[in-house]
């Protein structure tokens, strides 16, 4: 189409039209709001693959994309099979025992999963995660120009985007974020409802906050519960100007609109529950964990139980309110003087204007200070609300709200972002009008923008001090995770299986959520946590793939203090013996050494002789039967069942330990585990073994993994080792 044809089909100027549209030719506000919103997705998508690129260290987001997966791939359980589910199931799943196995689904809902979902068909999961920030940031204007003027919506959107917790919390593949998304959709439906008196837009506010109960019940509940105030008394005014007429009918009809789908979300909640859970009042959450739930009293979860009372509800409370409003919000202690600032505006505001009493008809719409009285009344529903959910007291224990925030009460900075705007524009006014009383206008402003250039380094400092903090945490853990997974940086598998570490116990994704095998365990990398002979063996059978094993040297400390990586892959030999050789370095100062076989049923200690060790090694030759294993080039010294130590049926381990004992009884010992299976024709024996050094212990966890020469290990540590199949 020629542009002359395209300016006639459009009616005119291309970019004048979709001004026209967007409504930004007359109210430059608009435009100022569209360039900020796309901005704050931008930055929420920049602080995903860079700050988080590996995620942050609340391991729920691994149950949410793991989800978000099952979702794409249409299903709402894992189904592990033959894999023993120990072995496979991820952080914050329930199993649920079936006729034919197991199935295991997530704790949370599957509306978050789905929203991040979207961002995975785009191409990138993270294009989510910015789309919802650039969602909320737009709703939070909307707000902000309903209660007071387009000006303080426009800066509503800074004062959003500078709060800590929405970027941080924003950035991560959690449900926070994506209810208060579907929070604000509902307020502003809301909001142009009682306004415009249509019952489409009160439809479109009863599923979105229909939407947001299914993600986060009890957060929608506590948001939504100003709303309902005012729905009820619009209808008890209506009722009492209006009884029985078209006024007092539109306001039922769009109250009704509301409720109707609104309800119908709650029904399909329950609905869901009675699909995962079997029972409609169970919610997943409830299913997996029964005391981590609202109210005082026992509360449970995991290995963590703690009485919840009052006491306990206030102090986490007020500890939650102080980091709100001096380190999580927009120029931290600045935005809080602003806000009050904002909220003493808006009563000043109504006040002059004959007070909400004397204006408050439903019939006529709903005004701005009603707007703001709302809004208002978020803040202490939250806060008080969440009073009842010992979920504050977890994130302080643990430390996550340090890093991202006080995120159970995310909702508060909608209200706190619009009325530290109107604080912000108020002071600016006032100044500008100040000033005009004295001089010209246009004199009035140079030396209001004067004043502002001086304030910006205050309020820029205290944004620094706010932001600056969480941050630096937030990327020292990320540096430490991407070292810890840099030997998968350039690996692709195909028709794979890793087996991981378990710092945490038999949980997948948990702490290295970053490794996830996807919706099912058919793709081209299935992650197993690493535990008992036995349970490796049948997870080997189960998936008869490519085996690996991902191992750390170090303490894991949820990435505060790096750890030093192994990836290597896995092989099964498998024959009528397996024939090993080991060959470790001494230690420096090593005055003695001795070596042993052992395995469940019994142990073997073999003497060293001194020309052994001779050349600042000592070699092992050792060998696994489908009877019984031996060391074969050292002489025997003590053992319950003689030289050969015998091994149970079935999956067994066998550990070689080669101990060295210096001056003062000072020990490094070397302990090499292997995995072994009694077969008709012999013996399968996993290999390489698990090889740890430990110090002034005989066995030590992953603090004394070797990872190669490149470790840090006292001087003359080194391992050298190899096996064959003998017939």
């Amino acid at each position: 189409m020629s542009r002359r044809g395209l300016r006639a089909w459009t009616g005119g100027d291309v970019p004048t039209r979709l001004a026209d549209r967007l409504g930004v030719r007359n109210h430059p506000e608009r435009l100022a709001a569209v360039v900020l919103v796309a901005a704050v997705g931008v930055v929420v998508y920049a602080l995903a693959t860079d700050l988080f690129a590996y995620h942050s260290v609340n391991d729920d987001e691994g149950v949410y994309l793991y989800q978000a997966a099952m979702l794409l791939d249409g299903k709402l359980f894992l189904r592990p099979g033959p894999i023993p589910w120990e072995a496979v199931r991820p952080w914050f799943f329930v199993v649920d025992p079936t006729e034919g196995g197991v199935r295991m689904y997530s704790k949370y809902s599957p509306v978050a999963p789905a929203m991040f979902a979207v961002g995975r068909l785009l191409g990138d999961w993270n294009f989510a995660l910015g789309g919802i920030a650039a969602g909320t940031a737009a709703g939070v204007y909307a707000l902000a120009s309903a209660a007071f003027d387009r000006r303080v919506g426009v800066v509503s959107v800074v004062a959003l985007a500078g709060a800590p917790m929405f970027l941080l919390t924003s950035a991560t593949f959690l449900s926070y974020a994506p209810a208060t998304l579907l929070n604000v959709a509902f307020a502003v439906a809301y909001v142009r409802a009682a306004r415009t008196g249509r019952t489409r837009w009160g439809a479109a506010a009863g599923v979105a906050t229909g939407l947001a109960f299914v993600c986060r019940p009890y957060t929608a509940v506590l948001f939504a519960v100003p709303f309902i105030g005012h729905t009820l008394a619009s209808l008890a005014a209506a009722w009492r100007r209006h009884a029985r007429t078209r006024a007092f009918r539109a306001v039922l009809s769009r109250s009704v609109a509301i409720a109707i789908p609104g309800a119908a979300f709650v029904a399909v909640a329950l609905g869901y529950n009675a699909v995962v859970t079997g029972e409609a009042l169970t919610f997943p959450y409830a299913a997996f964990a029964p005391n981590d739930g609202i109210g005082f009293g026992t509360r449970e979860i995991l290995n963590y139980e703690r009485v919840y009372d009052p006491e306990l509800a206030a102090a986490a409370s007020a500890t939650a309110l102080e980091y709100v409003f001096t380190d999580w919000i927009a120029a931290g202690p600045v935005g809080t003087v602003l806000a009050i600032g904002g909220v003493a505006a808006a009563g000043k505001r109504a006040w002059t204007r004959g007070g909400l009493r004397g204006r408050f008809d439903p019939a006529t719409g709903m005004r701005e200070g009603e707007v703001a009285a709302v809004l208002l009344a978020v803040v202490p529903a939250v806060f008080l609300g969440e009073a009842l959910f010992w979920g504050t007291h977890n994130g302080l224990r643990n430390g996550l709200i340090d890093l991202l925030g006080p995120f159970y009460h995310f909702d508060v900075l909608v209200p706190v972002a619009v009325f530290s705007a109107a604080g912000a524009v108020r002071v600016v006014q006032g100044l500008a009008t100040a000033l005009g009383e004295h001089t010209t206008r246009r004199r009035a402003r140079l030396a209001v923008l004067f004043l502002l250039v001086i304030a910006a380094p205050v309020v820029g400092a205290a944004e620094r001090d706010a932001i600056e903090g969480p941050y630096d945490a937030n990327e020292l853990r990320t540096d430490n995770l991407e070292a810890t997974y840099e030997p998968f940086a350039d690996r692709s598998f195909d028709d794979a299986v890793v087996f991981t570490p378990d710092p945490y116990g038999d949980w997948q994704a948990h702490p290295f959520q970053y490794l996830r095998s996807g919706g099912g365990f058919d793709g081209d990398v299935v992650y197993a946590t690493d535990g008992g002979p036995e349970r490796d063996l049948d997870v080997l059978a189960a998936t008869n793939r490519t085996p690996y094993r991902f191992t750390y040297r170090g303490a894991w400390t949820g990435a505060m203090t790096p750890v030093t990586p192994d990836l290597h892959r896995l092989r099964v030999l498998d024959g009528e013996t397996v024939r090993a050789r080991t060959t470790v370095g001494v230690p420096q100062s090593a005055e003695s050494v001795s070596v042993r076989v052992e395995t469940p049923e019994g142990f073997a200690r073999y003497s060293v002789p001194a020309e052994a060790r001779e050349n600042g090694t000592v070699t092992v030759g050792w060998t696994v039967g489908p009877d019984s294993a031996a060391a074969t080039n050292l002489g025997f010294e003590a053992g319950p069942e003689g030289a050969s130590v015998p091994l149970a049926d079935g999956g067994a381990e066998v550990d070689l330990a080669v101990t060295f004992v210096g001056g003062g009884g000072a020990s490094v010992t070397y302990r090499q585990e292997i995995t072994v299976e009694n077969t008709d024709g012999g013996v399968d024996v996993v290999w390489p073994p698990e090889t740890r050094v430990c110090r002034l212990t005989p066995e030590c966890g992953y603090g004394g993994t070797w990872v190669g020469p490149d470790g840090d290990y006292v001087d003359g540590v080194s391992v050298e080792t190899e096996a064959r199949v003998a017939a």
